[in-house]
């Protein structure tokens, strides 16, 4: 008996001298050949069947966000569609009348009225909804980056977004509605599979699935994909897209899904739209908002070809004219935009109305008188009014003729400036693209200038506006004015004056933007001809290496003005001079294991930070802790407990050998077990604290720093045990989840990850919550909450690794831990920020 007491039971039977059953791991019943029964089954199996179905939900949430994105492009098309009608067919009446009457004047004022009323209407909604102004590529591309832009993707943006960019196209500004689908596509993407919304509150279903941050990401980049394919009609650009401009980490599993919700989008926008434009349901003839038509030659020129090899040339010079072009828009728009950040917003919200109201005027005054005195008679084409085989080419070709302006223009002719200025944009696109007639190379040239200056002017209003449409119209006009000087001038009648609109479309406006992958794929499926695949991917490539010589694409421009910590693809070469010490933050604000709720709620409305390291401090007299405080001791307990010690490790894989068949094996365990007393374990850690640290003075952990502490003393070494999140430890004070110091902690109740996720995606905010019913001297345990395994990485890690790893795995907070596991500080999005890096290798210059 005396045995039995003095060492651990080794058989697997009931043992009279311990009067237990010993339980064994699961490993050593599969060697022993026994199994254990279904009631000590401790680990729970994993549940397939849902994991099967959370992924069949992901795949009906994502067809369900490319129906509504296709559903809200119709939506726009619809009435930008409708008012624009009503709008021109009201003011080409008076303008046809009054030309004989000589009452222009009054043709003006309908027009001035149309424009400024539905403009007006656009920035109002702007004003109770700030973010919805711009295109929302910006604010969606940080998104997608890893950044929280507030409110970028609620219900109330999505409304002003949507019906904001109907008043602003409507009302004859320069701007576009398919850079807004992208942001309407997010917010829906956003929305969608959370089944609540913060703006109408009574909209809340109790949906327990994706309850996190990279869901909703996930969710996002499909939306802003969905958006893109419903604006072009182009499903793989728009997967592209979200890729190339968006995310700035890919799931791989990602882009199928990303891809069938742009289908979804595509799809569903072209089954509505031929219905109800030419009322053949399931024709799929309108795959985009926006058309570009069928690219083809007259069947009676026979010379003609679409392009040749020696076009290639002319092509790459468009691209640098056109990357030209671009930087000079871009440099023009930045200034507009930081006149308007020092003058304009400042300043009370109605100035913001009352300049895009002047915009809205100057545009309409410029496009009527231009179209009425600027305009040259040209001889309509003979071919124009001839129907084609095709269906797709006789939409086309009605398109273009029902569009043609014939303002003060004998039978025959027609004005050609009108024809451009006087039409919805995207039929001016049509015009530049296939209409057989000439345009005067002045008329061109004149309408450019004025179309480049005020779409510069217009971006950055207090309006929703993209940025496409009138990119690809003013490239198209430069590209079509490129084609008649090398037609007439030069003589090269075997060109097709398309082509060059089309090239000079996408030569400008990959010079604003600088995309080149996803660009290219949405050209090709908008135009539906792949033999361009390789004049416009040249034409991309030279345009966006000349931009780049100069300036940053506009989008960057504006996240650049913006001050948002966005991070580039990688980083350059000369970074890697840099270590992560170099750029890391080491002043803390730290949390302990287990922290009185005052310490807990002064750290939370002191700070902005999201997430705090949990740490314990080392100390050399840690015994004369324990005994003075209950929360060192549970403090200095947690430390102890979760340490792992290669002999600690040994002894725990040694007891488990003991239950083995080999007699030698039960021997030898024996022998490590009676070796060492367990009371050794706390003197051994002991021992190593002392020989590694000097002893500190006694700071209780709720206790503030003094003025009289050393830089040892404020920087003292904390052991790193895990990250928790802002939100994590509001939710535990919003449920009282603490312990007395009284008390043991295994007292402090339990929350499930559900009850942690219920406020999911709108957390309390610190500063609104009434926290008076809770004791401030009651103690909250956060290691059951906190995310013990963080990716961390060494002080001596080069800034490349350092970026690429917060990249690729979407991190927030990256904790710099040294060789014996102290924190010694952390690294953020801001410290990995160009602007940062620059000012860090600068400082290593100097101290070289």
């Amino acid at each position: 008996m005396a045995g039995c007491r003095g060492s651990r039971c080794c058989c697997c039977r009931w043992c009279c001298c311990c009067g237990e059953r010993e339980t064994r791991t699961p490993e050593e019943l599969t060697i022993l050949g026994e199994t254990q029964e279904e009631e000590d089954e401790i680990l729970p199996r994993k549940d397939y069947e849902k994991g099967r179905r959370y992924e069949a939900v992901k795949w009906i949430v994502v067809f369900a966000i490319g129906v509504c994105t296709g559903l809200v492009g119709l939506l726009v098309d619809f009435f930008v569609r409708l008012f624009t009608q009503l709008k021109f067919g009201v003011v080409q009446t008076s303008v046809e009348e009054c030309s004989k009457k000589g009452c222009l004047a009054l043709s003006l004022l309908e027009l001035l009225g149309f424009n400024l009323t539905f403009v007006f209407l656009g920035s109002l909604l702007v004003l109770i909804e700030p973010v919805a102004a711009g295109s929302g590529i910006p604010e969606i591309k940080c998104y997608l980056n890893g950044v929280k832009v507030p409110g970028i993707v609620r219900l109330r943006t999505l409304l002003c977004k949507v019906f904001g960019v109907l008043f602003s196209v409507a009302g004859g500004l320069f701007v576009g509605k398919e850079g807004p689908m992208i942001h309407s596509g997010a917010v829906v993407g956003a929305g969608l599979p959370q089944f609540q919304s913060i703006s109408l509150r009574k909209i809340q279903f109790n949906f327990p699935y994706f309850r996190s941050d990279r869901d909703k990401r996930d969710f996002v980049s499909a939306g802003a994909a969905a958006g893109v394919a419903a604006a072009f009609g182009a499903p793989i650009g728009g997967t592209l897209f979200s890729l190339e401009e968006g995310s700035s980490f890919w799931n791989q599993g990602l882009t199928w899904k990303v891809l069938f919700c742009s289908m979804s989008a595509t799809f569903t926008l072209n089954f509505f739209r031929s219905g109800i434009q030419f009322g053949s349901w399931g024709a799929f003839q309108l795959p985009g908002l926006l058309n570009f038509g069928e690219f083809k030659c007259s069947d009676s020129d026979k010379k003609c070809h679409l392009w040749t090899a020696m076009d290639l040339g002319f092509f790459v010079i468009m691209g640098v004219i056109g990357g030209l072009l671009g930087a000079t828009f871009n440099c023009l728009n930045k200034r507009l935009a930081k006149y308007r950040m020092r003058n304009v917003h400042p300043k009370p919200k109605l100035v913001r109305v009352l300049e895009s109201l002047l915009v809205s005027l100057v545009t309409t005054v410029v496009v009527f008188v231009a179209s009425m005195v600027l305009g040259e008679c040209r001889q309509m084409s003979s071919s124009s009014q001839i129907g084609n085989d095709s269906f797709q080419l006789q939409v086309t070709s009605e398109d273009v003729n029902s569009s043609i302006k014939t303002f003060f223009c004998p039978n025959e002719t027609y004005n050609d400036m009108a024809t451009l200025f006087f039409n919805p944009q995207e039929s001016a696109i049509l015009q530049l693209f296939h209409q057989d007639g000439t345009f005067s190379p002045i008329t061109l040239a004149l309408f450019f200038i004025l179309y480049f200056l005020l779409a510069c002017w217009t971006y950055g209003v207090s309006v929703p506006s993209g940025l496409f449409v009138p990119s690809l119209l003013c490239g198209a006009a430069f590209g079509r004015l490129v084609a008649n000087v090398l037609k007439s001038y030069i003589g090269l009648g075997h060109i097709y004056s398309g082509t060059f609109a089309l090239i000079g479309a996408a030569a400008f406006l990959g010079g604003v933007v600088r995309m080149t992958i996803s660009l290219t794929v949405i050209l090709i499926e908008s135009t539906n001809e792949i033999t361009y695949g390789l004049p416009i991917m040249i034409t991309l490539m030279v345009a966006k290496w000349t931009g780049d010589f100069f300036n940053k694409g506009i989008y960057d421009i504006h996240v650049g003005l913006r001050g948002v910590p966005l991070l580039e693809w990688e980083t350059e070469v000369e970074m890697d001079k840099l270590r992560a010490s170099d750029i890391m933050e080491p002043n803390l604000t730290y949390v302990y294991p287990h922290t009185r709720i005052q310490s807990l709620v002064s750290i939370l409305r002191t700070t902005v930070h999201h997430a705090f390291p949990v740490v314990t401090e080392n100390r050399g007299n840690e015994k004369e802790f324990m005994k003075g405080n209950q929360l060192i001791s549970n403090n200095i307990k947690f430390k102890k407990s979760s340490i792992l010690t290669r002999a600690g490790e040994q002894r725990k894989r040694s007891q488990s050998m003991k239950s083995y068949p080999s007699s030698e094996l039960r021997n030898m365990c024996d022998e490590h077990v009676t070796s060492e007393e367990p009371a050794e374990k706390g003197d051994l850690l002991q021992e190593m604290l002392e020989r590694r640290y000097t002893p500190y003075p006694n700071l209780y952990p709720d206790q503030s720093p003094s003025e009289d502490w050393t830089m040892e003393e404020r920087f003292r070494p904390l052991t790193f045990h895990g990250l928790i999140l802002r939100s994590q430890l509001v939710t535990l004070l919003v449920r009282g989840v603490c312990y007395s110091e009284s008390q043991s902690s295994a007292s402090q109740p339990r929350l499930s990850y559900a009850e942690m996720a219920e406020d999911y995606p709108r957390y309390p905010d610190i500063h609104d919550l009434d926290l008076t019913l809770l004791n401030p001297r009651m103690i909250v345990d956060v290691t059951p909450y906190m995310n013990p395994s963080p990716f961390t990485v060494s002080p001596n890690t080069h800034v490349s690794q350092v970026f690429n790893l917060f990249r690729t795995m979407g991190l927030r907070h990256l904790p710099v831990v040294n060789a014996v596991g102290e924190i010694v500080g952390i690294i953020t999005r801001h410290n990995l920020t160009y602007e940062f890096l620059q000012a860090r290798l600068r400082q290593h210059y100097q101290t070289i």
